[in-house]
């Protein structure tokens, strides 16, 4: 039994830590300052232990210590008086009938599944009762047979850790509320770590004929790359590891399924920008000798950028065609409708969940009670101010410093490659022009930057969330979540939105450039093509380069680590090597261990919902992505970490809210990146005004450029090399003029270089396409919504049945106590006359409070 069931949780501490300080070259003062120290420690654990003793836990002390022969191990053991009283303290939910409601789910078809399956006593390892919130006093009540069973594995560990984390560690008669808990013991060196264990090895099941090998079964049956298009077994993840682990795999297998429809969509919608790749007649006219090789382009910088001719760029348009076309619209309009679904349709997984689980009232009735340990010691009357200032001001900060970075790496790159003999290189040296390469380093760059200041956020966040002191354990999350969340934003958003919305939008026009902050970085322009190609293609490297990164940092390192720490004790026979130095070889899964993982979910979710109508191939990326992530994250819980302390949640917490408020930006931004990023809207205007109504694109590129005279140029401003085109008989037969992307009037024009009315007409079209699009879409998102309900009526019936039968249970069981009382009492014979109560309707026994 100790193997299995008795043994709840392992501490370690390091009997020499003190006394190995004091070597012979420090002075006395310096020998007895770490003696007194190793004193304290070892009268806090003493203390600490014997008021673990008091409240009923047994204590096992190993006396031979690891391999290294320092570490020592207290083996905690939590008998059934234990359980009893604090599951009644945390009304864990008990079974007391088995659920006889029949299971109407059976779908047409069913068969067609059966590959997918996975055995039903992996799916389901426990019968569906229904529960009630235990009661110590009520145990006949109960469905108890076997007490060291009776509360599953996650339930026992989870009541050990709250009288781990709420015994103090010093005598009654002290009352300094500050000395308690484990967390405390953790840090200050009393222990080294407290984990509860793994039931056996991952790889074989376990010897002892008692233990369940839930491990064994999870590694089996869910973290083989192998099993990735098999279900997840959600009722086994939920026994073993708590419902918070739980709820968070389920999110993300259901929003991977989802995923499939929008990676459906998404690729039919770049396959037909491929098959109309020959009806792009505004990218032949770029690479025509005779409109775009005599058409002479302005410097994209001052005096170290030349001139440049406009089929230059003739690859950068045609790729661009891929994406920019009218399928983009559509999808656009498909993933904000897809959003909702998703949203939607999770509500009702979750709900099902939520019963299924017993986390109907989880969150009224023990969450919002459980205060923090830290707040109970550290709760004063002051109030700490300035906190959101700050906060707000460190996003500020970000935002600013990355495009100003961008302007800088971008005129620098644009600088080198003017120069460079790229058309050198073999097989891609022809397709390298300054634009591709400035974005394509500057994204590498701006992702290596986001993954180092990813750990500056962080920091940050956890910083001032714990300077808030929040009151409760949920509190403390949902406030790191949004300060987490808001920082990652900025890092990893920021550069798409500069490109999307920003980059090109502000530039001015020869002789009158703007710059960033009156510095001499001036705005950067996009290509005839557009935009849209260059926020492609940030997207691309900054999405995929961190899914890749986050994958093989999440599998390799743990391992590698493991490894590492273990190299001396895999030499050992396996008699020797006990089952808590295994668990103690592998690494913590730290409080913010499913934190990350969720994060790094949602930040993807950003990058196919906000900027998908740039990259319609986004969801395709994050299904394959997310395919590989379930597995990975199941393989390191499972074979790489320690176990962890089980806690309830009933939902996804404040990732919700985000998810939502994400879901409406989304719409915005895409509507923007049509109108404004790609030139769709400038396209369609042209067509759609020709004068004999023929609706070609015949001249399109010519009416897009705007021309300026080169003599306007001021001096400072003007590339020394402007010699090397005079002898161009283009740019003779332009008589010194250049092109910009405008639409402004020509030099010599009673109104030049100001607006024309075409670029007017042009801003009401995408003024009123954002218009239509954002109320259409926000009109089907509403409606969809609706007409979805967010609780599913069978599981709004079981509840209503379950909450009757333990009001009626309850009643019977009253009364029949009553009964054998009175009995005992011998009262049976009493001549008073019966109560008559009038028959009530059955329906008005139902309740809506246990």
């Amino acid at each position: 039994m100790l193997y299995q069931v008795c043994l709840y949780f392992i501490l370690l501490y390091n009997r020499f830590r003190c006394c190995t300080m004091a070597v012979k070259e420090y002075t006395v003062y310096r020998t007895n300052k770490y003696t007194l120290l190793c004193f304290l420690l070892k009268e806090r654990r003493r203390l600490y232990e014997a008021n673990l003793v008091n409240v009923g836990l047994e204590l096992e002390i190993e006396d031979k210590s690891s391999d290294d022969g320092k570490t020592y191990f207290v083996k905690i053991h939590a008998p059934w008086e234990v359980l009893a009283t604090y599951a009644d303290v945390l009304k864990i939910k008990v079974p007391f009938k088995a659920n006889d409601i029949p299971n109407n789910s059976e779908m047409p078809m069913n068969w067609l599944s059966t590959p997918f399956r996975l055995p039903e006593h992996i799916m389901h390892p426990e019968p569906d009762f229904f529960t009630a919130p235990f009661d110590k006093s009520k145990t006949d009540f109960f469905l108890i047979g076997d007490k060291d069973t009776f509360f599953p594995p996650s339930n026992r560990n989870r009541i050990v850790y709250y009288i781990l984390s709420r015994c103090s560690y010093l005598r009654d008669e002290c009352g300094d509320r500050d000395k308690k808990g484990i967390k405390r013991l953790l840090n200050n060196g009393t222990y080294t770590a407290a984990f509860p264990l793994h039931d056996c090895r991952y790889w074989t099941r376990s010897k002892d004929a008692n233990c369940e090998s839930d491990r064994y079964s999870l590694y089996k049956h869910w973290a083989g790359f192998f099993c990735f298009f098999k279900e997840q077994p959600l009722n086994l993840i939920r026994k073993y590891y708590g419902e918070k682990i739980g709820i968070y795999f389920a999110w993300l297998g259901f929003y991977t399924e989802m995923l499939l429809f929008a990676a459906i969509v998404g690729t039919i919608c770049f396959i037909y920008g491929f098959l109309t790749y020959d009806d792009n007649q505004w990218s032949k006219e770029i690479c025509s000798e005779e409109v775009g090789g005599n058409i002479v382009m302005c410097p994209l910088c001052d005096k170290k950028c030349g001139y440049w001719k406009l089929n230059s760029t003739c690859n950068s348009s045609w790729q661009s065609h891929l994406f920019d076309n009218v399928a983009t619209v559509f999808f656009a309009i498909f993933m904000g409708i897809w959003v909702t679904l998703f949203l939607e349709f999770w509500k009702r997984r979750q709900a099902r969940l939520e019963y299924e689980w017993d986390l109907v009232d989880f969150e009224e009735e023990q969450q919002k009670l459980q205060l923090r340990p830290e707040y109970e010691a550290m709760c004063t009357n002051r109030k700490l101010n300035r906190i959101t200032q700050v906060f707000i001001s460190l996003i500020i900060a970000c935002i600013i410093g990355v495009i100003a970075y961008r302007l800088a790496v971008y005129a620098a790159f644009a600088s080198i490659m003017k120069d460079s003999a790229t058309s050198n290189l073999q097989v891609v040296g022809p397709y390298i022009t300054p634009q591709l390469a400035t974005s394509v380093t500057a994204s590498c760059i701006n992702f290596v930057i986001i993954m180092i200041l990813n750990l500056m956020y962080e920091r940050v966040a956890i910083w001032i969330t714990d300077m808030e002191i929040p009151k409760t354990h949920l509190e403390y999350e949902n406030k790191l979540t949004v300060k987490m969340f808001l920082f990652q934003f900025v890092n990893y958003y920021s550069s798409c939105f500069y490109v999307a919305f920003f980059k090109g939008k502000f530039v001015g026009y020869p002789g009158n450039y703007a710059y960033m902050f009156g510095s001499n970085l001036r705005n950067e322009e996009c290509d005839p093509g557009g935009c849209l190609i260059e926020l492609t293609t940030q997207l691309v490297i900054v999405m995929t380069g961190k899914q890749v990164w986050g994958n093989i940092q999440e599998a390799l390192v743990p391992w590698l680590m493991n490894w590492w720490g273990s190299r001396k004790a895999r030499s050992h026979p396996e008699s020797l090597y006990s089952r808590w130095e295994q668990d103690h070889d592998l690494q913590e899964f730290g409080q913010l261990g499913l934190f990350d993982e969720y994060l790094e979910m949602v930040i993807q979710f950003g990058f196919i919902t906000l900027f998908v109508a740039s990259f319609p191939l986004a969801p395709l990326l994050a299904l394959i992505n997310n395919i590989i992530e379930v597995r990975v994250d199941a393989w390191k819980l499972t074979t790489q970490f320690r176990r962890p302390v089980a806690a309830k949640a009933h939902s996804i917490g404040a990732w919700q809210e985000i998810l939502n408020g994400m879901a409406v930006l989304s719409v915005v931004t895409n509507a923007f990146i049509v109108a404004f990023t790609s030139d769709m809207i400038p396209r369609l205007v042209y067509m759609y005004t020709q004068p004999d109504g023929e609706m070609k694109m015949k001249g399109y590129i010519s009416s897009s450029l705007s021309v300026f005279n080169i003599s306007a140029i001021p001096l400072a401003n003007k590339h020394v090399s402007i010699s090397v085109l005079i002898y161009d008989s283009a740019f003779i037969n332009m008589f010194l003029l250049c092109r910009y992307r405008d639409y402004r009037y020509p030099p010599g024009h009673e109104r030049q270089y100001t607006h024309t009315m075409q670029f007017w007409h042009i801003l009401a079209a995408k003024l009123a396409f954002i218009i239509i699009m954002e109320h259409v879409v926000f009109l089907v998102k509403f409606f969809v919504a609706w007409m979805i309900p967010d609780v599913p009526s069978e599981v709004k019936a079981r509840i209503k049945r379950e909450r009757y039968l333990v009001q009626e249970y309850l009643h019977n069981y009253e009364v029949e106590k009553l009964k054998i009382q009175l009995s005992q009492n011998g009262h049976n014979d009493c001549t008073c006359p019966p109560m008559i109560y009038p028959s009530l309707p059955k329906h008005e026994m139902l309740s809506e409070c246990l």
